[in-house]
């Protein structure tokens, strides 16, 4: 991990970019840190683009105790762009407007090529920043496409709490991966999200294995998302970090 820039934010909070290989990412901790339990911090586009609603979230977290973190998902931003990914991405553009079904085939080329891609990256950057001294015990991963949160939520024991996002399409093999995730969820689904079938997020919380699963369904579209499910998502987060 290579740190290029510091800056400190006007609520003490220290924000530090780094480049872990090729990635990019940022790193948020308390200015005198004392070992804090870890937010991964979600997210479905490119870090510039995303940042205004990051900062938030990570000034939030510092604030709380936490640490918070995020790296650039393959694709987005800077990183080199994948063409079948784009054509998967122009075809359910093309259905949308067409007014047509998602077919699985879209979901599953456009998601799973960037969760396989994805995931080792975050446990990659979990391996680096877990063994410095400002982050302590206990992980936990937060927004941002649920297909990839639903695979590291099974995949990596150091997550132990997970706040999803059922704001994007879900491929069929997540499904099956659902029943196998068993760590406590929190599940944040727009009611009226003009992006997803709500039926596919019922059905895939429905399938998650996890004997501790809450779903909150509010009114609203996509990024309508009320302000106070963020004192919700607090709490869960307390219960199964502190």
């Amino acid at each position: 991990m290579d740190f290029s820039t510091t800056r400190l934010l006007d609520d003490g909070v220290l924000e530090r970019a780094f480049t872990l290989g090729e990635v990019p990412g940022i790193l948020w901790t308390a200015e005198e840190a004392a070992p804090a339990p870890l937010i991964l911090l979600g997210h479905p586009g490119g870090l510039s683009a995303m940042y205004p609603r990051l900062v938030g979230r990570a000034r939030a977290a510092v604030v709380a105790g936490y640490a918070a973190a995020t790296i650039e998902l393959p694709g987005a931003g800077d990183r080199p762009r994948d063409a079948a990914a784009d054509q998967a991405r122009a075809d359910l553009r093309r259905a949308l407007s067409a007014g047509e079904p998602v077919t699985d085939d879209i979901v599953d080329r456009l998601v799973l090529p960037l969760v396989e891609q994805a995931t080792p990256e975050w446990q990659a950057l979990l391996d680096v920043l877990t063994e410095r001294p400002e982050i302590g015990d206990g992980v936990a991963y937060s927004g941002g496409i649920i297909a990839l949160g639903t695979r590291l939520a099974l995949v990596e024991p150091r997550i132990t709490a997970a706040v999803l996002f059922a704001g994007s399409f879900v491929p069929r093999v997540s499904f099956a991966e659902a029943r196998q995730v068993t760590i406590p969820l929190l599940v944040l689904l727009q009611w009226d999200d003009e992006h997803i079938d709500r039926q596919m997020a019922l059905d895939l919380f429905d399938a998650f294995g996890s004997t501790e699963k809450t779903l909150h369904a509010n009114l609203g579209g996509h990024t309508g998302v009320p302000a106070h499910e963020g004192e919700d998502v607090s709490r869960f987060l307390a219960r199964h970090l502190r």
